[in-house]
């Protein structure tokens, strides 16, 4: 099987938040796109890695609200997840094992968020010449306080989920 090399001209790598707390009506779910990363999927040795830039998340939608985000609110949002959610750390993944099971992979590894690793396992979906899938992370698990605002009132939820829809092309 070949192995491909996945970056941003390939495809959307992206993070979806939600909010939760008592005032949750007054913030937005989030979809955030991470506009520098890179990995490789090496179907013969059964390996997968992700890198990607902590600086280069931007938020791309903003729903629900009292108010619709403007420029500035962009720009804070995600100058914080740099600074306070990800601490200015970039992430990586490298997987463990990787298990074909028709066009479905069965991936599990250690994912590196804000200089801790931890285990993750999700599915990948191999069809029509694209990779898609879904890992939900809980931010808990690595440590890492989900961001809260309005004294604790408004809070993003502790699962994120991470998305990825790319083409696959061929490594040479």
């Amino acid at each position: 099987m070949p192995n491909y090399t996945l970056g941003p001209e390939d495809g959307i790598l992206s993070v979806r938040t939600s909010r939760t707390g008592a005032v949750a009506k007054a913030g937005h779910d989030l979809l955030i796109h991470v506009t520098e990363w890179n990995a490789t999927l090496d179907t013969d040795a059964s390996s997968l890695t992700l890198d990607a830039a902590a600086n280069s998340l931007r938020v791309r939608e903003g729903t629900g609200g009292m108010k619709p985000l403007d420029e500035d609110d962009l720009a804070n949002i995600e100058t914080t997840i740099d600074d306070e959610v990800l601490l200015k750390r970039d992430i990586g993944f490298r997987s463990t094992s990787v298990t074909a099971d028709g066009d479905a992979l069965s991936v599990t590894g250690d994912l590196t968020l804000a200089g801790a690793t931890h285990p993750l396992t999700f599915e990948l979906a191999l069809a029509g010449g694209r990779v898609s899938g879904v890992a939900v992370v809980k931010q808990t698990d690595w440590g890492m306080k989900p961001y809260t605002a309005l004294f604790g009132a408004l809070k993003v939820a502790d699962e994120v989920r991470v998305e990825i829809d790319a083409r696959l092309s061929q490594s040479l």
